[in-house]
């Protein structure tokens, strides 16, 4: 027995793990400094980790009363419903679910390319198709009507990133509503906003509340630190909220995920600090790096070396992990994450020693 074709699917490629690197090069791990996947530098919001320790003797309960604590908490802060929030085991589940609520087999996306891979994985195990539109640096990185609407043929969903990764650059409301106005009344635009702390551009939510054709993506990945607990959600219009019962699985958000998200989103402290920090090194990045580097809203930046997947090595070699963006279509380039001050200024002195 053979499961069904999958040749058309790919691989979603991560950035490499300390012990991996650590274990490949003969080092030791506590002497590496990981800034390949824009994790928090900061750590998880102690709050939440407070939670996870709280609630760790009731994980023999499913997570019904967490998760519609959850959902009112959220719909609170962005003066949405609670049925408009649909919580997800991480960002991707939320993808799914929104592939599960769109699209028939045969349906197309429109994604971006260089972009989040699971945008295209999450169509095609729902039986989708993937089409793509180029985000390049000679446009500054740019997702907008002029760079969105030429490759747009009738697809059921659009997906903007904002900020984007792996370049940092920004979708403005304005364009954000331009690609919506420009598309059938029957095309999703969801704008991932899993950097959106990180930003200083107000939210696409506002335009939730005013349009039937657009959805936001959320995590709790980013600023709260919750990486390894999984837990993301989408902010869609009330006209079709109620789709959430039919497509979720049921409590793919964990009981620790729920209670963590609650305390975490109690926890303005630790997103203030990595915000903060996340802003300084930002700057110091673009000041101190001896080679080209793209303005960023996220808490990573793009940087130009000419040979990524040969400065990333050299890099790991002296104990600095960064992302070669060869995956993404720019060997060119390597992204660093924001760390702590000791860490960002350890990568600059690395990577300025190798470029």
């Amino acid at each position: 027995m053979e499961p069904r074709d999958l040749s058309a699917h790919v691989a979603y490629e991560a950035g490499r793990g300390v012990e991996e690197v650590a274990r490949d090069l003969g080092l030791d791990p506590e002497s590496l400094v990981k800034l390949s996947s824009n994790e928090n530098a900061y750590g998880p919001s102690p709050k939440a980790a407070d939670a996870i320790r709280e609630y760790a003797s009731r994980v023999h309960t499913y997570p019904k009363s967490s998760a519609a604590d959850l959902r009112e908490r959220l719909a609170d802060r962005w003066a949405v419903t609670p049925e408009q929030i649909w919580p997800a085991n991480g960002g991707d589940g939320a993808l799914d679910y929104l592939a599960r609520a769109m699209l028939d087999p045969g349906d197309s996306v429109l994604v971006p390319n260089p972009g989040f891979a699971y945008y295209g994985m999450s169509a095609r195990y729902h039986h989708g198709t993937v089409n793509e539109y180029p985000v390049r640096r000679e446009n500054d990185f740019a997702q907008n009507p002029d760079t969105v609407l030429p490759h747009y043929n009738g697809e059921r969903i659009i997906y903007l990133t904002s900020p984007h990764n792996p370049s940092g650059s920004e979708v403005s409301l304005s364009d954000i509503e331009a690609i919506a106005d420009g598309t059938d009344d029957e095309t999703l635009i969801v704008v991932d906003e899993a950097y959106g702390e990180f930003s200083q551009s107000p939210t696409t939510t506002a335009l939730v509340e005013e349009r039937d054709d657009v959805a936001v993506l959320r995590t709790f990945s980013k600023a709260y630190g919750l990486a390894g607990v999984r837990l993301g959600y989408a902010i869609v219009p009330d006209e079709w909220a109620d789709a959430y019962a039919r497509v979720n699985t049921p409590f793919a958000a964990s009981e620790i995920a729920c209670r963590a998200g609650l305390a975490a989103l109690e926890d303005d402290d630790h997103v203030e600090q990595t915000v903060e920090g996340v802003h300084w090194a930002r700057e110091y990045y673009h000041d101190n790096l001896d080679c080209r580097t793209y303005e960023s809203a996220g808490n990573f930046v793009l940087c130009h070396v000419g040979d990524g997947s040969a400065v990333a090595d050299a890099a790991q070699r002296e104990g600095v992990i960064v992302r070669d963006t060869s995956s993404f279509g720019l060997p060119e380039c390597i992204r660093v994450t924001c760390g702590t001050r000791e860490e960002t200024e350890r990568a600059v002195e690395v990577l300025n020693d190798v470029i």
